[in-house]
């Protein structure tokens, strides 16, 4: 029986983590959180990495069937890179799942949250810079604002 002083915690339970991936420099200094929470909570890793949707910018000067056939390519390249990553510098994770999209990078990382049942996001705070970052928007505070869970977000410069 409890006494009346003593409160109970509530515990966290990170059964999923998802880490969007823009396969940056920067990303990979964020791989030591990913292993460090993930091996804490005994968590599953998906790695996300969206595909801009070039279709989006219309056929101008390119014929349709060659900007699908590019398309594919960077989907299949993505995967490919994704894979080497796992291999290489992902098997202190439990388990870790890839997934591939094309499309608008915020909206398919919430798309994710909510069919995976995510847990937890890690991702950085900086990817693009300049002019693009200007012309696509922030991801991260897209993600930020509207994510229905905790995102962790990591300043990639501010690490040493």
């Amino acid at each position: 029986m409890e006494k009346e002083n003593e409160r109970v915690e509530p515990t966290i339970d990170i059964k999923k983590i998802l880490f969007p991936i823009d396969l940056t420099e920067n990303a990979s200094k964020l791989l030591p959180y990913v292993f460090s929470l993930s091996k804490k909570y005994n968590s599953s890793v998906y790695l996300l990495h969206v595909v801009q949707d070039l279709n989006k910018w219309g056929k101008l000067y390119v014929p349709h069937p060659s900007m699908d056939n590019f398309q594919k390519e960077a989907i299949e390249a993505a995967k490919s890179a994704l894979q080497t990553l796992c291999e290489e510098q992902l098997q202190r994770c439990r388990d870790f799942k890839i997934i591939v999209v094309s499309g608008d990078a915020a909206q398919e990382i919430l798309k994710v949250i909510a069919a995976e049942g995510i847990d937890l996001v890690i991702m950085g705070t900086h990817g693009r810079k300049g002019l693009e970052h200007v012309i696509f928007g922030s991801v991260a505070e897209t993600v930020v604002k509207n994510a229905p869970v905790p995102v962790l977000s990591i300043n990639p410069h501010k690490l040493k």
